[in-house]
């Protein structure tokens, strides 16, 4: 190994470098091997085959070998690479890219060995990130759920956005720290928006003293050919262990299994034991683990 100040320990006597323009086709079959672990940047570039995109573009970073598409890394708002764990040529490349083009995302989510390769590789430039969640098991259900579902979980309606994305806004503090609305509120405002048009937004809306109240919502946050991956569980404070999450996860796979994909995923913190509990309880079971991190 080669050290350097710029790219620390993980340089190689090998230049990396990243093939421009993948095919997306290519890049789906690629995603195909592992659909759970790459669901995340599988839905971005099945969407863009739909839309009759057949190049990546400067949003898909390729590594081949042998002139095969071996890896990629889907580079949007999110960093997410798919590679195999032990492939050190393509997280080479794709660490040089991204230190050359400098840091444009809020986060690097994935399979968590390649998550932490890359992360490994960029963090004496990069860091110091704000979390690093380096264990989120990833659980996988392609079954019934093994609990009654919530006969009041329902697909949220586009004209109910007033009442839902308080309830977002609650989460994405919980979960991430800081709330969404900050630096550009529109954008958060137009992905829940997007997502209640698009039938990916599960709600139980309940009468409250105040009128109605959001009881229970999730989101279909990733969704490609393969798996819908559930994201945004949510149930008020005030309303929890009374297990509106576990029957209102039932709900959400009952009507998302079969119907939109063959599998349902989601990724979970590993200290969340009150969440693992509930997603076990409904059948989901682990199948690898991600990794996030946070900046």
């Amino acid at each position: 190994m080669v050290q350097n100040r710029d790219m620390g320990r993980w340089r190689t006597g090998t230049p990396a470098h990243v093939v421009p323009d993948v095919d997306l086709r290519a890049a789906a079959a690629l995603c195909a091997q592992d659909p759970v672990g790459s669901v995340l940047a599988a839905s971005r570039i099945e969407a863009a085959l739909a839309m009759g995109s057949v190049r990546g573009g400067s949003t898909v970073w390729g590594h081949e070998s042998g002139g095969r598409l071996t890896a990629l890394c889907w580079a949007g708002a999110n960093l997410v690479p798919v590679c195999a764990p032990d492939d050190t040529a393509a997280l080479d490349s794709f660490a040089e890219q991204a230190l050359r083009q400098g840091r444009r995302c809020s986060s690097i989510v994935g399979p968590a060995d390649a998550v932490l390769g890359l992360w490994s590789r960029l963090e004496h430039s990069w860091g110091p990130p704000r979390e690093v969640r380096a264990t989120q098991p990833s659980m996988v259900i392609d079954h019934p759920p093994l609990v009654q579902p919530d006969p009041a979980v329902r697909l949220g309606r586009p004209d109910e956005l007033a009442l839902l994305l308080p309830a977002c806004v609650q989460m994405f503090v919980e979960e991430v720290g800081y709330s969404p609305l900050l630096g550009s509120p529109g954008a958060y405002e137009a992905r829940v928006r997007g997502l209640l048009e698009e039938g990916r937004s599960f709600v139980r809306v309940d009468r409250g003293p105040a009128g109605p109240e959001v009881a229970f919502k999730a989101e279909l946050g990733a969704v490609s050919s393969m798996v819908a991956q559930v994201q945004g569980v949510w149930v008020p404070p005030g309303r929890r262990r009374r297990g509106l999450a576990v029957h209102g996860m039932a709900a959400v796979v009952a009507q998302t299994l079969g119907v939109t994909a063959p599998l349902v995923s989601l990724y979970v913190n590993d200290y969340n034991t009150g969440a693992l509990a509930t997603y076990e309880r409904v059948g989901f079971r682990r199948v690898g683990t991600y990794a996030t991190v946070l900046f």
